[in-house]
C-alpha cells in the first residue's frame, strides 16, 4: 500500500510541473509580441492536461485580468503531495 501512495505522491509531483510549464506558457506572448500557436502539439498537451483542473477554479479565482487558479491548483497540489508523502512514511 505505501508504493501505490508514494506513486501517487510522484504522479501529483508530475502533474505540478505542468501545471507550471503552463504558467510559463501563458507569459511567452506576453515576451514575444505573438500569440500561442494553437495548433502546436505542445500547446495542446498542456491546455489539456490542465484545462479540467483549471476551469472550475477559474470562475471562482479570476479578477479583473487576474487569474490565481493556476497558483491555487499548484498550492492545493502541493499540499495533496506533502499530505501523501507523510501517510508514507
Amino acid at each position: 500500500m505505501e508504493i501505490v501512495v508514494v506513486i501517487l505522491a510522484r504522479f501529483i509531483n508530475l502533474y505540478m510541473l505542468i501545471m507550471f510549464l503552463r504558467v510559463l506558457m501563458s507569459w511567452v506572448p506576453m515576451f514575444t509580441n505573438r500569440p500561442l500557436d494553437p495548433y502546436n502539439p505542445i500547446v495542446r498537451i498542456l491546455l489539456a492536461a490542465t484545462e479540467p483542473v483549471l476551469a472550475p477554479l477559474r470562475r471562482w479565482l479570476t479578477f479583473g485580468m487576474m487569474d490565481l487558479s493556476p497558483m491555487a491548483a499548484i498550492f492545493g497540489l502541493f499540499i495533496l503531495s506533502a499530505i501523501l508523502e507523510r501517510a508514507a512514511a
